[in-house]
């Protein structure tokens, strides 16, 4: 009898095809691993969705193989979804201690602190998780204590960027580790999934300082307070904004909640140095003058909650914008988000604030490799097979040609989508089936509740209105002795459509007669007419279509 075939299976759950909800399996004989467990921010057509998280039907199938999962980095899109997943999937947690601290913080707000066992781990350490040795590699992003991972195994060694970038200056002195990623290649690497986000960019992505030496510009030149927007996220970011101030003699106060929070971690776990002399609540900020301030603060993707949209609709408690405030937004859009931006800064352009973005100076670099940085990655690390992972379609396929331009054979490049299994054995690779991969919609406290039907519906409300239509009948023979009333909800106001609703009631009256002669009893075949006479009326009158509920009392 032939002996079976070992073979590792990366199966990806999030992060392909799209951006955001990172998560990728590898599965080797008995054991599972999982790298990253994010987040993504729901589509315009996804209405009161708050967050979506990945589907992981697969994992909990095998959950007796799940060994742990290992984080990059601390962003929304690659921790977000672990309290969601941790709550039916308990298992180890790895990280750097940023990562762990973030992550801490979120388990404490879904009161689930103490439940879950978290390992730190830094740049040089090697788990062993089962089947796989998981070793820790230091790598550049925007947000500090982030890595890259190389997965050993006895059939070979599988290296996951993660978000990466090539900073040769960072903030906090650490270069990504080359050596070792050189190393690596030199051995002989069997497969490699690297970051796509941004390889449409050519070129390089600018340091992470030059945006300090921007700040340093432009605080040496305000005269008024200064509002700098970020993500929280972005320590070494908010950092450099603390150092201006420190250089130019203004205190410090962090706003919005998320802000507060990772700014706390972080200067608690020694990532970021604040002088105890320049921060201030931001209660007392008017008790300085204009130009002593600096308030950072969230928001710099719009969002309408934000502490930053609340300021610019004069809806945040503590914090009106002044004619004369500085304002920088120092972010890119996330696409999709570009519309939210452009609002916020038009408000804050009208309440008289001086508004630097983007566009006008190098307040923002991005986080994310381009080009020649992926290129250099591809040339150290010399993978037998790739995956291009993180990143929507048109990403993926760009990098698979990148790939191509610096010598890969194309059947050794796999551009895949969340749920398509790539088996890789001594024979080769190839795409072996599929499993379950998708969105899980988070909406309040429902997780998962909310499907397509239920989507389907809320589109057709927002659209269409709401008609329903309450109607008494006798239990013996089915006459209507009370209504038909009709309320109307986004459809159209009563009051100034008196005629066409007693045109409606007609419509649904006659109806009823009909059935009554035809002598259909049934509810559901009721209400069906109603709704069938009705739909054609209203639609023949206003050229719409309202949801229709009819409720029917007997008595």
């Amino acid at each position: 009898m032939a002996r079976k075939l070992a073979k590792i299976k990366v199966i990806p759950l999030g992060g392909l095809n799209e951006i955001g909800k990172n998560m990728m399996a590898f599965e080797y004989k008995d054991d599972i691993i999982v790298i990253d467990c994010g987040l993504s921010f729901p589509e315009d057509e996804m209405l009161g969705i708050d967050i979506v998280i990945p589907d992981i039907t697969y994992l909990m199938k095998n959950k007796e193989k799940v060994r742990g999962i290992v984080l990059t980095h601390g962003h929304e899109d690659h921790i977000g979804a672990l309290p969601y997943v941790l709550k039916k999937l308990n298992v180890p947690v790895y990280g750097t201690k940023l990562t762990l601290g973030l992550v801490e913080n979120k388990l404490k707000e879904h009161k689930m602190n103490g439940s879950v066992h978290m390992q730190v781990v830094k740049p040089g350490d090697v788990i062993k998780l089962g089947e796989f040795k998981v070793e820790i590699i230091r790598t550049s992003h925007s947000i500090a204590d982030s890595v890259c991972l190389a997965i050993h195994t006895s059939l070979g060694t599988i290296v996951h960027t993660g978000d990466f970038k090539i900073d040769y200056t960072p903030i906090d002195g650490d270069v990504i580790d080359f050596h070792r990623l050189a190393e690596l290649g030199q051995k002989g690497v069997l497969l490699l999934l690297a970051d796509s986000t941004n390889v449409e960019r050519q070129g390089y992505t600018m340091s992470e300082r030059t945006v300090g030496a921007t700040f340093e510009n432009i605080f040496r030149n305000a005269t008024q307070r200064i509002i700098v927007a970020t993500f929280a996220s972005n320590v070494h970011r908010v950092q450099q904004v603390v150092n201006a101030a420190h250089k130019f003699n203004r205190k410090v106060s962090f706003s919005g909640r998320s802000m507060v929070n990772v700014v706390n971690v972080a200067m608690e776990l020694g990532y970021l140095n604040v002088p105890e002399d320049i921060l201030i609540d931001i209660n007392d900020i008017n008790k300085y003058p204009d130009h002593e301030i600096v308030i950072v603060t969230t928001g710099s993707q719009g969002e309408p909650m934000s502490a930053l949209a609340r300021m610019a609709t004069s809806e945040h408690k503590k914090l009106e914008i002044q004619p004369g405030d500085m304002v920088i937004l120092s972010a890119t859009p996330i696409p999709g988000n570009e519309k939210t931006v452009a609002r916020v800064v038009n408000q804050l352009f009208e309440k008289g604030a001086n508004v630097i973005y983007e566009a006008l100076a190098d307040v923002h670099v991005s986080g994310h490799a381009c080009q020649e940085e992926l290129k250099l990655m591809h040339s150290l690390i010399k993978p037998q097979f790739f995956i291009p992972v993180h990143g929507e379609y048109r990403h993926l396929k760009q990098h698979a040609k990148l790939a191509q331009s610096l010598g890969m054979n194309s059947e050794n490049i796999f551009t895949i989508e969340n749920g398509q299994v790539v088996e890789i054995s001594k024979e080769g690779a190839k795409i072996a089936g599929n499993v379950t991969a998708g969105n899980i919609l988070v909406d309040g406290l429902g997780v998962g509740d909310v499907g397509n039907i239920v989507l389907r519906d809320r589109k057709h409300l927002s659209e269409d209105g709401l008609m329903v239509v309450v109607v008494t009948i006798t239990k013996e023979n089915g006459q209507v002795i009370a209504g038909p009333d009709i309320i109307s909800r986004g459809f159209v106001y009563v009051r100034e459509s008196e005629d066409l609703m007693e045109e409606a009631k007609t419509v649904v009256k006659n109806a009823l007669q009909t059935c009554q002669v035809n002598n259909v009893r049934e509810w559901a075949s009721l209400k069906s007419a109603i709704k069938d006479s009705l739909k054609s009326f209203l639609y023949e009158k206003t050229k719409r279509s309202p949801m229709i509920l009819p409720i029917i009392m007997e008595i």
